[in-house]
Order: C-alpha cells, then structure tokens, then sequence
C-alpha cells in the first residue's frame, strides 16, 4: 500500500498536518493540494484542536509546484472546493491553465489564510516558489538555520508565483530583489525581513514549533480566531487581496505569452533547469 501524500495527526491541542512526498522534495500535486484541504477542514472541524501546525516530510518543506514529478496530474479533475471557475480538464489553452490555477494555486491558499485556527509553517531545507506559498499563508513560521527560499519563477517570464504575497510579507524592495535576481536567500536574511518568526537549530525544529503551538493553544480560540481575522482583514486594507487579483492576470499574461513564442507555457523550463539555474546562489 503506498503511503498517503498528506499526513495528519492529532497532539493534544495541535492537529500536525506533514506534505508526504519526500522523494521529491515535496513538491505539490493536485492530489497533494486537495489532501491538505482535507487535513486542514478536519482540523478545523475538530473542536479540540486549537493550532493548526504544518511540516514537510524530510529533508525540505516544499520545492513548490509539480512541473515534472511522475505524478504530476495536471490533467486530473477532482471535486473543486475553491469553486473560482469551472473545471479544466475539457478546457483548452488560457481558459485551462486560469481555471486549474484559480483552483488549486490562488483559490486555495487563499481559503486556508482564512481558516479560523492559527496556523504555524515548520519549514526546513528549500522552501521554494509554491512552497513559499503554502509556508506564507501561515500566521507564523518557525524555521529550521538550514532553510533557504526563492521564487525563481521570473526565469519562466513569470512574474512571481500564483499567491502574490511577496509586497507585503517581505516589503517591496526585498520583493524586487527576489525576483529580479531568483536568488535564494537564507533563513537569517529572511529573518532579517520580517518574512519568519523564529529560526532554531534543525534536531529541535519540530518540538519547537510545538512548544510554541501548544503556548498558543492556551489562548481563547474565540479570541485567537478574531486576533487572526483583524490582522488578516488590515493586511486586505493594506492592498493584499487586490493585489493579488491584479497580478494573477499578469501571472496569465505571462503564461500566455510564453505559449505563443517558445515551447511551452512555462517559456521552456523545467524543474531540474529551475534548480541548476539556482545552484550556488
């Protein structure tokens, strides 16, 4: 029996929700994307669960989306919950690419930013592109001092992935440097930007963030539920949610563009080119 790709258990208070792919980095396929739904609405539903804490099986958090795993199933249609646009396995072209991306990218993340229960990123080794999104709907992130990030996707002639945070959660002059440049960049620097909350040695990375899950849990879940909302809702006064609007057109523009002038909607890259083209940075 193959292992699930999403695991979850309860501690005490602190439902621990794991992405189960190591082998490949983590790296999220739709089956994965609608696995963590399902983890996280449980969670939600249990009314003895105060903290929501999500983790990465093995030696990295997420190496961000699936563009070239042996299962990658782009072309599977599951039962959408973001419920954004119509189904995109019998769509052609733009009207595809816009509704599996508004489901499974935008949609989604968006939905869990909002779930009612404090949510904690355990990140360690990469943490890139879509693993940055999954890492920044989270209200707090622990990471571990081997932990790197990067969005590299400007190489594909994209501007940034789906979930456009990077404004507000790294400030716009470390946004432009991220993507002008595809670098990595470290935990301490991430830190230095206010994109983390705490940075621990590797070996103690997981009961940290359960210490610290369980600190919270201590709080009024009513009171931790509104804390979460107002902070959410000031952000969204601050631009977030219309920013991100505006930019997933331009994230279509792009992929659009690299349609029509270069072998594919992704301007020719893959997976393993991304990751040569990071190396050593």
């Amino acid at each position: 029996m193959s292992e699930p790709v999403v695991r979850a258990e309860r501690r005490g208070p602190v439902a621990v929700v794991t992405m189960n792919r190591p082998e490949y980095r983590n790296a999220q396929n739709s089956a994965m994307t609608y696995a963590l739904d399902d983890a996280f609405t449980a969670a939600v539903n249990d009314p003895e669960v105060k903290v929501i804490v999500l983790a990465g099986a093995g030696k990295h958090f997420s190496a961000g989306h699936d563009i070239g795993t042996p299962g990658r199933d782009v072309d599977v249609s599951f039962d959408r919950r973001a419920v954004l646009w119509w189904d995109h396995t019998d769509r052609a072209g733009g009207d595809q690419r816009f509704a599996r991306e508004a489901e499974v990218y935008l949609g989604m993340c968006r939905r869990w930013r909002e779930l009612p229960k404090p949510m904690i990123a355990s990140v360690q080794g990469a943490c890139i592109a879509g693993g940055l999104m999954l890492a920044w709907v989270c209200d707090l992130i622990v990471a571990s001092d081997d932990a790197f990030f990067a969005d590299p996707v400007v190489r594909m002639g994209i501007p940034g992935v789906e979930y456009f945070a990077h404004p507000w959660v790294l400030g716009p002059r470390a946004a432009k440097e991220v993507l002008f440049t595809g670098d990595r960049f470290s935990v301490q620097q991430a830190k230095e930007w206010g994109m983390i909350n705490r940075i621990v040695a590797r070996a103690d990375l997981e009961q940290h963030t359960l210490e610290l899950a369980e600190k919270i849990a201590g709080m009024p879940q009513f009171g931790l539920a509104l804390a979460k909302k107002a902070v959410n809702q000031a952000e969204d006064l601050m631009g977030m949610r219309s920013g991100m609007d505006s930019v997933f057109g331009l994230h279509h523009l792009a992929h659009a563009h690299n349609a029509e002038t270069s072998e594919d909607s992704l301007g020719g890259q893959s997976a393993r080119s991304m990751r040569d083209a990071n190396k050593g940075t």
